[in-house]
């Protein structure tokens, strides 16, 4: 489990002789106590201290210990790395947080805007959106992704807003197919634009597609996403069918009162068509008028197939999947849930979010947030990043507040996360 003495040994590594890695430290602790974390307004985009504590104090201590000879746990790089290396992990311990999660996955938002108005999404009065030059540029996007990559992470998602209304989103996708060490590129979408991209998509090097669908009933649909573009979204599924992607995944977040009537079709929709239909247990975020009364649980919902499908089998599942898989014997695809608010899997979050204004979320349902857009276009090294990074990923919660918590909360739209 990485501790902040290991985080530091790379700077360690670089000074012959104690006082120079003090003198260094010092400087780094200053600067991460200094560096502006937020937690999230829905008026604005407010700045508030990260409470790290008395800078200094924390500084003198770590140089006290230097000084009395209690180094055990300053390892130099390689032998840091080594270590990793033996254990099976293959990323350093900036993304380990202090509970041994390590964090492979990144997801990125390339933009807060959408041709679509989800009501589980954004507010019915819409939201403010960052003005141009607060957004993550093409180069900061890729510069970013780099480093993470560079230190362990192996999955990167696109996501918004839409990302596949954002321009170069071609283009990004080239630029991190070429990312030594990263394994898997997707993206998750309203399907609206798909059809006409995903050739281009897959030539660029697109994996993994996930298409937001809630009701399989064209005016419902509209009711829903306050938009037309049902028939639109079921040519997108049906294309990436036709391209080869296998499964397609199709996400769908269940209200009651409003489309927990459709589960069985979804389910059906599983027999002729390799797709993992997920349902996903409806989640409090700023302006969509979260209500317990509205959210069916995995339970309620997995009860209710099972009296159609007695026979529905249980899925084996990696360590840090998200969805709990299930699959009706003789289908072609299968069923997922993502049960965040009934029975959270946050013991295996292996997830980091990077929203479109360039800020790191360690957790989706958390309202702490830290700007790398600010100290990328301070100058900073690397390193300086490394060390933001591994500070907001160390202060990483064991788990998320609980629904009941999470929906008095402030936090972002979920437009203005990234989904």
């Amino acid at each position: 489990m990485a501790s902040r003495g290991v985080l530091c040994c790379r700077l360690l590594d670089r000074h012959n002789g104690t006082g120079g890695a003090i003198a260094q430290l010092g400087k780094l602790f200053a600067r991460c106590a200094n560096r502006k974390f937020q937690r999230y307004s829905s008026a604005t985009h407010k700045e508030n201290e990260l409470e790290l504590g008395d800078s200094t104090s924390a500084a003198a201590n770590f140089a006290a210990s230097l000084k009395t000879g209690s180094t055990q746990e300053l390892v130099s790089p390689r032998s840091r790395r080594q270590r990793l290396n033996d254990s099976d992990i293959p990323f350093s311990a900036f993304l380990t947080d202090s509970f041994g999660r390590r964090h492979s996955y990144l997801r990125i938002s390339l933009t807060e805007k959408c041709n679509l108005r989800c009501q589980y999404c954004m507010p019915e009065e819409g939201v403010k959106l960052t003005p141009r030059g607060q957004l993550l540029s093409t180069s900061e996007v890729l510069t970013l992704a780099r480093l993470f990559v560079q230190e362990g992470v192996e999955k990167i998602r696109l996501t918004g807003g839409e990302p596949l209304i954002r321009p170069d989103v071609l283009d990004i996708i080239a630029e991190l197919r070429k990312l030594e060490g990263l394994k898997t590129i997707a993206v998750t979408t309203n399907g609206m634009n798909l059809a006409r991209l995903l050739p281009k998509l897959k030539e660029s090097g697109l994996d993994l597609i996930n298409i937001s669908l809630d009701s399989l009933v064209p005016a419902k649909f509209e009711f829903i996403v306050r938009r037309k573009g049902f028939h639109k979204v079921m040519e997108g599924i049906d294309k990436a069918i036709e391209m080869g992607y296998n499964p397609v995944k199709v996400n769908c977040v269940v209200m009651r009162g409003l489309n927990e009537d459709e589960l069985l079709d979804f389910v059906a929709l599983t027999e002729k068509k390799p797709l993992e239909v997920r349902f996903i247990e409806y989640m409090p975020f700023d302006g969509n008028k979260w209500n317990f009364k509205k959210m069916v649980s995995y339970q309620e919902m997995l009860d209710r197939i099972r009296q159609q499908w007695p026979s529905l089998e249980t899925l084996p599942s990696e360590h840090a999947d998200t969805a709990k898989t299930f699959k009706v014997p003789g289908f072609k695809g299968r069923v997922g849930f993502i049960t965040s608010m009934s029975d959270h899997f946050c013991g295996s979050c292996n997830r980091l979010r990077l929203t479109a204004d360039g800020n790191l979320k360690v957790c989706l349902f958390g309202n702490s947030e830290v700007s790398l857009r600010d100290v990328l276009r301070s100058g900073a090294s690397d390193e300086d990043l490394l060390q933001i990074i591994g500070a907001a990923v160390g202060r990483k919660k064991k788990q998320h507040a609980g629904m009941f918590n999470i929906s008095q909360m402030k936090n972002r739209p979920m437009i203005l996360i990234g989904g």
